[in-house]
């Protein structure tokens, strides 16, 4: 029998079957939960059982390996790191640490250390999501209980693993701490075991290492940097990391505000205390030899392998320092604070207190020396802060990436740069009008000549050409981090030293030049001994040399950089050594640091003298502080090895070309010279820079076609572009007459009334008549300086290595020449160019020689002025 359906029976057939899948499905869910849950018990049972807690007394009983020693390359003894967890440690009860270290800790590692149970679930699930966003590790959620657990409980090899059961493991211990010990105890424990860094484990080894006291006597600024060590001890350091140091110290007080331990304005007051370091060494031996050095080597080291293993495990560790150049350095650092601070002259004290000196190998980046500072012990001057690694501003030191960067982009050795007044609006409006060292302004200058003599407008006109990405782009691939990636952060003025960089980055950068472009990476360590290679294949892994620069790029910076005679009028002598050197000096603003980097194809040597609390020397350059270190080092660094020329790669051409102007010679250039170029970027055309006109000295007129030849003579005037003139009227530079000469009637040599222009001169600035160069040519020239130049004497620079260099065009049939200053004779030479030191005063030179009929040949007379440091320009 069939019964009719109606609508509603359908649905609730499927509503039922719906439901009973449900059921079936919240079923299967509740089993597997119910699994999971069983199977976390069985583990977390598993691991509590097989998870023992050690005694008390286990806690503070770890067994040494053996010392560590580090070696030199040559296997000389600098240290025998003493074992920080032996008979000299002490540990202090929590009564005996200052508070505020106590509060800095809990603030900063664990808020809730007094409410929880050895584990702070919400932090831990802060720190999930955490690094679920960032997709990377950002934040742990370690309580303080954790670290001690996995830090000083459980097995060594499994505290370095980063797995479920290690995590597993910590929790358990540290649920069993709390459970069977006081917080005060564990707080004690944890506080006297951590590692601080600088193989200081515990409270009381790093205050006295850090700060020479003990911890009872820290106060606020003092035990917010301490605690805030443990994270990072090897990034934080302050001896070798201050700035970052510093950082961390801010987020430790933010942490003890938010806490409700101390006032925003008592974290203000901490953060800006001045810290004062201690050599933390009482006792004989303790001291390494290279101190800055060894801590450099083993902090690295630290911070791969773990502080026990390097500490502890019995580790050989053969380093690359060469000791005895170590010490030739040292001592040469102090030798010349001591002339700076007893001047031999009995000048003022320059208040010059700090230095730092590193040598590397150029081919692969070895660090062979390294000076953090003249004296560790010394408190004063902060002599346990490498300043090696500590950044400060370059000054001119950086000048030669920014030309490196030009010279990729098409321009040569002899491209002209106006040394002249510009100024520059950057991009928050304001002005920026660029000035060289010596005060002063020196017209057109070629590539060679700007980078040689150091001219900061050129440089900010480089710069300004290249753009600021440009130089931050060859900073980093020659070896350069700190600068970073971010343009908006920097002005032109990045090409005269704006940014910051550390000695030992700056001397990588240039071996970059030394070795033919190739970027090498400093490195430290040789070898490791007594680490299984599975551990030590990481360490130190020495980068190979990798492209960075065109070689030929390379070549022609260190061929400027080594160029005597290019740099001759701002530097003298002083950079000289017993080879081919190429070497750049820097002095920033307010003398507060000044560097000499310098380099052959077998060794770099980079030099910093400052104050390492930031405070301006007195008159102290490049050259007066630093290059006298630098040049006994090259020496010492050189000993022994054969002098080399820097290697020409192929690609690059020598040509003759007109000295002013860059281009090639024509029939009016009145003096060339050899120049260099890549092959691709040779000069094509004759000089347009220079004229030859007829004047009338006696009128200053040029002279019509028609004018008697007895009255005139021929000049040569170089071609300035407009924005050129200004300064070339205030230097005095002779520009071409702009009156014609009236023509001289037979009847009285009186000029006509009319003075129309004669044949020829309206033609442009650039133009000349050919047959006029045969008429009446000049066979004798000063060619340098202007008529009309004006020099100023630096104030940083000693006077006698301050020259100008006096240059003298000759025809052929010349060929011994004597230079007369101030009627008096200065020289007789073949040679086309001398240096005369500058002295105040105004000035009158010229030269003088006999022709093939045995006549005097007397050149036109040059006047120039030199003005003493004191005056203004």
């Amino acid at each position: 029998m069939t019964y009719p359906q109606t609508p509603g029976n359908g649905e609730g057939t499927l509503r039922r079957f719906g439901s009973k899948r449900l059921r079936s499905v919240a079923a299967i869910v509740a089993r597997c939960t119910g699994i999971c849950v069983l199977a976390l018990a069985l583990l977390s049972a598993w691991l509590w059982m097989s998870t023992d807690l050690p005694s008390p007394e286990r806690l503070r009983e770890r067994a040494a390996l053996g010392a560590t020693r580090v070696l030199d390359r040559n296997g000389r003894l600098l240290y025998a790191v003493p074992d920080p967890l032996g008979a000299q440690r002490s540990h202090v009860p929590l009564d005996d640490i200052a508070p505020a270290l106590i509060q800095a800790t809990i603030a900063i590692e664990d808020a809730s250390f007094y409410a929880n149970p050895g584990i702070d679930l919400r932090g831990i699930a802060r720190a999930f999501w955490l690094n679920l966003r960032q997709g990377r590790i950002v934040a742990g959620g370690s309580t303080i209980t954790q670290q001690l657990a996995r830090s000083f409980l459980l097995d060594p090899s499994l505290a370095q693993e980063q797995t479920l059961e290690r995590k597993a493991r910590e929790m358990i211990l540290a649920l069993k701490l709390t459970a069977t010990l006081p917080k005060d105890d564990i707080l004690e424990m944890y506080l006297n075991q951590t590692y601080y860094g600088a193989m200081s484990y515990g409270v009381e080894a790093a205050s006295q290492r850090f700060f020479g006291k003990p911890a009872r006597d820290l106060d606020l600024a003092e035990a917010a940097l301490i605690a805030g060590l443990p994270q990072a001890p090897s990034r934080y350091n302050p001896l070798i990391n201050p700035d970052a140091a510093r950082a961390r110290q801010r987020d430790v007080l933010a942490a003890m505000v938010r806490a409700g331990f101390i006032t925003p304005a008592e974290a203000e007051i901490a953060a800006n205390e001045p810290l004062r370091f201690s050599m933390g060494c009482d006792t004989p031996g303790c001291l390494p030899r290279a101190p800055h050095f060894v801590f450099f080597v083993l902090e690295r080291l630290t911070a791969d392998l773990g502080p026990d293993v390097v500490a502890r495990g019995g580790l050989t560790i053969t380093t690359t320092l060469n000791l005895g150049l170590q010490e030739v350095a040292e001592r040469a650092l102090r030798r010349q604070l001591a002339a700076l601070a007893n001047p031999y002259d009995g000048s003022p004290d320059r208040r010059a207190r700090n230095g730092a000196v590193v040598v590397l190998d150029p081919r692969d980046g070895a660090i062979l020396a390294m000076v953090g500072s003249p004296d560790f012990t010394d408190n004063a001057i902060q002599g346990q802060v490498n300043a090696a690694l500590a950044l400060r501003q370059p000054g001119s030191a950086i000048k030669p990436l920014t030309y490196a960067a030009a010279l990729e982009r098409g321009w040569t050795p002899a491209t002209t740069i106006l040394d002249v007044p510009v100024s520059f609006v950057d991009s928050s409006g304001r002005i920026y009008a660029p000035h060289n060292y010596d005060r002063a302004f020196h017209g057109p200058l070629s590539l060679r000549e700007a980078l040689a003599t150091s001219s900061n407008v050129a440089a900010v006109r480089t710069l300004d050409f290249i753009g600021i990405p440009a130089l931050l782009d060859m900073a980093a691939r020659l070896g350069i981090t700190s600068l970073g990636d971010q343009p908006g952060r920097f002005g032109l003025a990045l090409t005269l030293g704006g940014g910051e960089v550390s000695l030992l980055e700056l001397t990588g950068a240039y071996a970059a030049f030394a070795n033919g472009g190739m970027r090498v990476t400093p490195y430290a360590i040789l070898e490791i001994g007594g680490v299984p290679v599975s551990r030590a294949s990481g360490l130190e892994a020495v980068d190979p040399p990798s492209p960075a620069l065109d070689p030929r790029i390379a070549y022609l910076i260190s061929d400027i950089l080594s160029d005597r005679y290019a740099r001759m009028r701002a530097f003298g002598g002083a950079l000289d050594i017993d080879r081919p050197a190429a070497v750049k000096t820097g002095t920033t603003t307010d003398w507060r640091d000044n560097w000499t980097v310098g380099y052959t194809p077998d060794r770099v040597v980079g030099v910093w003298i400052g104050n390492a609390d930031g405070r301006a020397m007195e008159a102290v350059s490049g050259v007066t502080g630093a290059a006298p270190v630098w040049r006994q080092v090259m020496l010492a660094a050189h000993r022994g090895l054969p002098p080399r020329p820097f290697p020409r790669p192929p690609g690059i051409v020598e040509l003759t070309i007109c000295a002013e102007g860059g281009l090639l010679p024509s029939p009016v250039c009145p003096a060339t010279r050899l120049e260099r170029f890549l092959a691709e970027y040779t000069p094509q055309r004759p000089d347009d820079t220079h004229i030859l006109v007829r004047v009338d000295p006696v009128r200053d007129c040029r002279a019509p076609d028609q004018y008697p030849l007895s009255s005139t003579v021929l000049r040569i005037y170089r071609v300035l572009p407009p924005e050129a003139q200004p300064w070339a009227e205030n230097a005095g530079v002779p520009r071409p007459p702009r009156q014609v000469c009236p023509l001289i009637t037979a009847n009285t040599g009186d000029p006509p009334g009319n003075n129309a222009p004669a044949s020829g001169a309206g033609r442009g600035a650039g133009e000349y008549e050919s047959d006029r160069t045969s008429r009446n040519p000049l066979p004798l020239l000063i060619t340098a300086p202007s008529h009309g130049a004006v020099f100023a004497l630096s104030p940083g620079i000693p006077a006698e290595r301050q020259q100008i260099a006096l240059t003298v065009g000759a025809a052929p049939e010349i060929e011994r020449v004597t230079i007369y200053m101030n009627g008096e004779p200065l020289v007789t030479t073949s040679a086309s160019r001398v240096f005369w030191q500058l002295q105040p005063g105004r000035h009158r030179v010229w030269a003088e020689g006999h022709n093939v009929d045995g006549h005097i040949v007397r050149s036109p007379i040059v006047e120039f002025e030199v003005r003493r440091a004191s005056q203004e320009n």
